[in-house]
């Protein structure tokens, strides 16, 4: 029997078990492919990043990002696209046991618990921790309603290429402006970032939808978007896939231990995930090891409190509020939202938008939000959540 066993590799399942491991804990992590490479791309704002990740994990960072809406914003903030081999590595740990296996189910007893991969073979460990992302292995599945998703298709130019839509040195955080294909009605954005070595990634992004907004739709609006600027994609250039869930509810304590996208750690207003979950493995892995001696309900009810707090509960709700609000909006009032929010001081954006939790003043935040915005654009934030009365809309909006 290991210490703690871990559902998932990718990067919160890595960031944790690496943890556990500096914290002397027996670690297993257990995914259809632990060796396989991440082929995602992971953003974060720098200053969200804890300062363990090395220089060399970061493939670009950009001084200041673009947004638009109806008119041009500069983000005065260096963002950073990580480089997803170097952050493997710096997350491996030789003593880590990879085992190669599809999980399925797993029973809990008072020592600890038996995890079941498809192939028949048994696991044993203290502690449980999903870190399955979307696919909430063993986290209580999925909700029964229909998720509000992000989905995003996007293709890899050369920085030169992509000159036209992401100014030399810059990149683009949201870009609201109307691909020329509008079909279907929601808006979506277009996010421009670096990778490094003269890479862009222009990707179509619908923030979030219930259900979510084909990939099919993305692409061609992408694509149109492109050629209308003069971009032309080349045959065999990358393309990149997302969509997963952004309203997902604070996990429920229980024996397993659900952590990063299966944990609730997606920021409900921009999906990110990964620098929260950078942030908050060691902390997850001391209380994990701190509670392992008064044994594993107590250690698993010690690992949900340390990730939980009331503050951290009142601020996702506070998040998935302004989610709601957002998905009741009709589409042509979306650009002069992200114009107010945009407008707000540098400050303020960074509190709504940050990993860490707040209350009081992410609830300033919204405040200051809900008093700048012209009239239109409150009364659908008052119908859609922010106010009493807000029900929750069934249909959305295009964003990050």
């Amino acid at each position: 029997m290991v210490d703690v066993l871990i559902v998932g590799a990718g990067p919160a399942g890595r960031a944790v078990a690496a943890a556990c491991a500096d914290t002397g804990l027996d670690t297993t992590v257990v995914d259809p492919a632990p060796r396989r490479g991440w082929g995602h791309t992971y953003g974060s704002w720098v200053d969200e990043l804890p300062a363990s990740v090395p220089r060399e994990a970061l493939a670009a960072v950009t001084g200041s990002m673009l947004a638009y809406g109806t008119a041009r914003h500069e983000l005065d903030r260096p963002y950073a696209v990580l480089d997803n081999t170097a952050l493997w590595k710096h997350l491996w740990r030789p003593d880590v046991q990879d085992v190669t296996g599809r999980v399925v189910g797993a029973e809990h007893g008072p020592t600890g618990s038996t995890v079941h991969l498809k192939d028949g073979r048994r696991l044993a460990a203290a502690l449980v921790v999903d870190a399955s992302g979307a696919a909430r292995v063993l986290s209580g599945g999925r909700p029964a309603r229909t998720a509000a998703q992000q989905s995003a298709v996007g293709v890899v130019l050369d920085s030169a290429a992509a000159e036209p839509l992401c100014p030399p040195g810059s990149g683009v955080f949201m870009d609201w402006r109307s691909a020329p294909d509008t079909r279907g009605g929601w808006p979506t954005f277009l996010y421009c970032v670096r990778l490094g070595g003269g890479a862009v990634l222009l990707e179509e992004t619908s923030l979030a939808r219930r259900p979510s907004l084909p990939l099919a739709l993305l692409r061609r609006r992408l694509h149109g978007r492109l050629a209308a600027a003069g971009i032309e994609v080349p045959d065999g250039a990358v393309e990149e896939r997302v969509r997963f869930p952004v309203d997902d509810p604070v996990p429920m304590p229980g024996r397993v231990v659900a952590f990063g996208a299966s944990g609730g750690l997606v920021h409900p207003a921009s999906g990110f995930s990964v620098a929260a979950a950078l942030r908050q493995a060691p902390w997850l892995a001391g209380a994990l090891s701190a509670g392992l001696s008064a044994g594993p309900a107590k250690a698993s009810k010690a690992a949900w409190a340390i990730s939980w707090p009331p503050r951290a509960v009142a601020v996702h709700g506070l998040r998935r509020r302004a989610l709601r609000a957002l998905l009741a909006f009709p589409p042509e009032l979306v650009p002069e939202f992200f114009d107010v929010f945009f407008s707000l001081p540098d400050a303020d954006q960074a509190v709504f938008l940050a990993a860490d939790h707040d209350p009081a003043r992410t609830a300033a935040v919204m405040t200051a939000l809900f008093r700048r915005s012209p009239w239109s654009v409150r009364r659908r934030l008052v119908t859609g959540g922010f106010g009493p009365g807000g029900g929750e809309a069934q249909h959305g909006f295009g964003g990050l």
